[in-house]
Order: structure tokens, then sequence, then C-alpha cells
């Protein structure tokens, strides 16, 4: 009897714990999605979708979105890579924390709006890259960097944390797969995406 009372106990500790455990936080990007939407309309890009890279997440976790204007809600969402910034100087907060700089061979990440420009040939992952051109002071040197869109087999199609994704030299690269989605999606726009880096 004893034992019956002791295991229910430690069951009940168990459930009541789980239950009030907080839930994961969630960023509310409603105000970056509203800001999009009337850029997109202001300089005729696309109005059904745009991407948006939040670079303040840890990049073990899925950081880039595609958020449908039109049903008001992400549709999908993976990984993707941060630059290393390390070329200057030794950066000991590269795996945890995305360092930005728009200077020429940085390795960095540069925060901002794009217009997703030319696709072309890659020799990364599925072969395919595109243009990026930055919109803003924080990121109009992004052509003259060779910072673009692309695939990398070694990025996870999954989350993989508490581990990191690999780092890159500036690119927001996503996985093979989903780079398959983006590409499509892409392929099928007749006007410029955004794709929006904030940090």
């Amino acid at each position: 009897m004893l034992f019956k009372i002791v295991v229910f106990s430690v069951i009940q500790f168990l459930c009541c714990n789980i239950a009030t455990a907080p839930a994961s936080k969630k960023t509310n990007y409603s105000s970056i999605h509203s800001e999009a939407k009337a850029f997109c309309k202001k300089e005729k890009f696309n109005e059904s979708y745009y991407f948006l890279v939040d670079l303040s997440i840890h990049s073990g976790k899925n950081r880039f979105f595609i958020y449908d204007f039109k049903a008001n809600k992400i549709v999908a969402q993976n990984l993707v890579t941060h630059g290393s910034c390390d070329a200057l100087s030794e950066n000991d907060t590269k795996w945890e924390k995305a360092k930005m700089s728009n200077s020429n061979d940085s390795h960095c990440s540069a925060k901002g709006k794009y217009k997703i420009g030319k696709r072309d040939y890659s020799s990364w992952g599925i072969k395919v890259k595109y243009w990026l051109h930055g919109l803003e002071k924080s990121n109009d040197n992004a052509v003259n960097r060779v910072v673009v869109l692309h695939s990398w087999s070694a990025v996870s199609n999954k989350e993989v944390y508490p581990k990191y994704s690999p780092l890159s030299w500036g690119c927001p690269a996503v996985s093979d797969n989903f780079m398959q989605i983006l590409d499509e999606k892409l392929q099928k726009s007749d006007k410029p995406v955004l794709l929006w880096i904030v940090d």
C-alpha cells in the first residue's frame, strides 16, 4: 500500500510539473510582417509571401520563415546559417551570436531588406543560388561580397539544437531540401521577392 502511495505521489508530482512548465517563448513578428507587406506593395514586389530570417534565434533552431501574406501565417520554416565574422579578428562568440558587417571579406552576416535577384549556378548544395541585392546601408554591398542565397549539404533539414548549424562566410545557406522548396517558389514568381534579415 505504501508503495502505491509513493508511486502515485511521484506521478502526480511529475504531471503537475509538466503541466505548469513554461511554454517556449515565441517572437511576435506582426509589426515586421505588416512593414514587409507595405514595402512589397509600394515597391511592386511579390505580395503573396516574403522570406524572414531572424538571426537572434539559436542557429540550431528554425529561423528562416516563409510568411504568407494572404493566409497571415508562417507556412514553412527551417534552419539557416550565419556568417563566421572572423576574417579580420578572432570571434569567440561566432557560434552563439551572429555579428553584422557590410564590409568586403568580413565573412559576416548583414541585416536588412534584400531583393532576391537572378537565379544562377552555385558550386554548393543543389547547384542553385540567387543573387541578393541589399536595399539598405547595412547590406548594400551584398553583390560585391557575393552574399547569396544557396543551399549547403552540411545544413540539416531539421532542428539540431542544442548543436549549432555550420557557419558561412555571410551567406544565408539552407538545407538542400529546403532550397528546393524556395527555388520552386522563386521560379514561379513574376515579381521580385523580399528577403529580410533581422537580429
